[in-house]
């Protein structure tokens, strides 16, 4: 229901990129009004502890504020922070990781390290595009869904993705309507790889024969290579079985080549990766002697370049696949013999299992969203001689990366002795950071 316009004086900005203001007392979250601004916004949505608004009219602009470079900013929900300057966006992905560790785990660190930043634009290397007949539009979208919707985004671009896998949306439209199932399939899958560019295609129903071919000539022109997925996640295979090895990217810094697959988990942006790479083993402070354990290691993105650094990594992971892809690179770079993998459910771990490994001189943490809480519950029951020196903790959630930060410093005898923004993904409101914990001489 729309209601009045207010003038409103911007204060600070939430993750979804939304202006924060106060009236009478009452927080008002205004779409599209960056901090500094004063706006006219019209109050969309009221509820008791706050209310929405959408901005009509800027009466005093900030500095900051950029012209969107994307077409179809603000009807598609890939990006929320295009209008705002990209070093503007770093600093609020910093006080954001810096409010959580306060406001939840009631931690400080010591040291607030310098953001990472790289490429703000072609930067994503990774992502899900829908697809959807829909013929009121004349045939098939395949894009990101719009804001706050169902729909897809009506797109032809898109600049977070690199210029030759954006320039693929609208050939790929056309080329979905002429299959004999456009309404079939729901999905597209994007993983670019160092040397190819694979697009993994969901179909509900079966291709036919000219499909097929159809499929062959698009890959032969556009220099992409389809993988296809009739049904499960283990149903995936390439169209042309040549293709099974040809997704990989490298880590020059190590000699590594990291072969996966287009369903396995890699981090999104390449160049913040090798620099995040480098910058944790660097925080860790290794040596040669050191026996690292580097828990939720997914394909070994850490575990192998530690390995070329350290006496002995061991690697542990939830899925059974991804422990099996970092053993076979371990062996293909000569690292099996340092290297050691294996597969547990790290959200039900204890003190017990975690002694069992024996001694580490170092932990690397890299959890998903919901954080390491039992990992951290653990250390606090751990005997001390058992305890790492230092742990470096890399996180894609600052809430979940507090609470686990509260847990370490209050009750298993660490410091913070630092932490810092990662901008792994401009133009969102996404927040990857990095910590570093001490363990108190006491």
């Amino acid at each position: 229901m729309s209601m009045s316009e207010e003038i409103l004086s911007i204060e600070s900005l939430d993750l979804e990129a939304r202006g924060v203001a106060r009236r009478d007392g009452k927080v008002v979250f205004v779409q599209g009004a960056l901090p500094g601004e004063r706006v006219a916004a019209k109050i969309t949505r009221s509820k008791p502890a706050f209310d929405v608004a959408r901005t009509e009219n800027i009466l005093k602009a900030s500095s900051q504020r950029v012209e969107p470079r994307c077409p179809h900013y603000g009807v598609c929900g890939g990006c929320a922070m295009q209008h705002l300057d990209a070093a503007a966006q770093v600093a609020v992905k910093q006080r954001a990781l810096e409010d959580a560790l306060w406001h939840i785990g009631r931690v400080r660190p010591q040291q607030v390290l310098t953001p990472m930043h790289g490429p703000t634009w072609g930067y994503r290397y990774r992502a899900r595009w829908s697809v959807r007949y829909v013929r009121k539009k004349g045939g098939v979208l395949v894009g990101f869904r719009e804001k706050k919707g169902a729909y897809v985004a009506d797109m032809h671009e898109c600049h977070v993705l690199p210029k030759h896998v954006s320039s693929l949306i609208t050939p790929l439209r056309a080329l979905i309507g002429s299959l004999s199932i456009p309404r079939s399939i729901p999905q597209i899958e994007v993983a670019v790889g160092d040397d190819t560019v694979v697009l993994l295609l969901r179909h509900m129903e079966a291709l036919s024969e000219q499909d097929y071919l159809l499929l062959g000539q698009f890959a032969e022109q556009h220099k992409v290579s389809w993988w296809l997925q009739p049904k499960g996640p283990d149903t995936v295979h390439p169209l042309k079985p040549d293709d099974a090895d040809c997704l990989a990217y490298r880590l020059p810094e190590f000699g590594l080549r990291m072969a996966f697959k287009p369903t396995d988990f890699t981090q999104v942006n390449y160049a913040i990766n090798q620099a995040l790479v480098s910058r944790a083993l660097s925080l860790l402070d290794i040596a040669p002697a050191h026996r690292v354990l580097d828990l939720f290691c997914g394909l070994g993105n850490f575990t192998l370049p530690l390995a070329t650094r350290t006496r002995e990594v061991m690697g542990v992971e939830g899925s059974q696949t991804l422990v099996q892809r970092a053993s076979a690179a371990a062996q293909h770079h000569g690292l099996e013999k340092k290297a050691q993998f294996s597969v547990q459910n790290l959200f039900e771990v204890d003190a017990g299992w975690l002694k069992a490994l024996g001694p580490f001189d170092r932990w690397l943490i890299d959890p998903p969203r919901d954080g390491a809480e039992a990992i951290a519950q653990s250390l606090v029951e751990l005997d001390a001689p058992f305890r790492p020196d230092k742990i470096v903790y890399v996180s894609c959630n600052p809430a979940t990366l507090a609470r686990d930060a509260g847990i370490l410093v209050r009750d298993a005898g660490y410091q913070l002795k630092a932490a810092g923004a990662i901008n792994m993904f401009p133009h969102t409101g996404h927040v990857e950071s990095i910590a570093v914990f001490q363990l108190c001489v006491s």
